[in-house]
């Protein structure tokens, strides 16, 4: 299992799994519209990040096809996968309310400037 803080794309790509299994290229898609168009997995960062949370037990194979002579593995999120993603989003969470409220008890920005 991860120790520590996540990388983003971990972060992205557990999330895109945390919805419903996908093969590669669908995690690639579903990233690029969680980060709003900010985060475009390339192949090796793809299937890095996806072995690595295989091996670490975060996700695993729901199932594989052949489509047009290819091999298309499907992967979902695991129980400790979902428990490492609940974890990290609260501590991202935690971080950002303590951004937001020093950013406003300084005056830099407006109560209204931050969600």
């Amino acid at each position: 299992m991860l120790s520590g803080m996540m990388t983003e794309p971990t972060f992205l790509v557990l999330t895109a799994l945390a919805a419903t299994p996908q093969h590669g290229y669908g995690v690639v898609e579903d990233v690029l519209r969680i980060s709003d168009g900010r985060v475009r997995l390339r192949a090796g960062t793809l299937y890095g990040v996806l072995d690595r949370l295989r091996v670490d037990g975060l996700i695993e194979v729901d199932h594989e096809e052949v489509v047009q002579s290819r091999l298309r593995r499907y992967y979902r999120l695991t129980g400790v996968g979902a428990q490492a993603l609940a974890e990290e989003t609260t501590r991202m969470r935690r971080n950002a309310t303590a951004a937001a409220t020093r950013l406003r008890r300084s005056g830099l920005l407006p109560k209204e400037g931050l969600a």
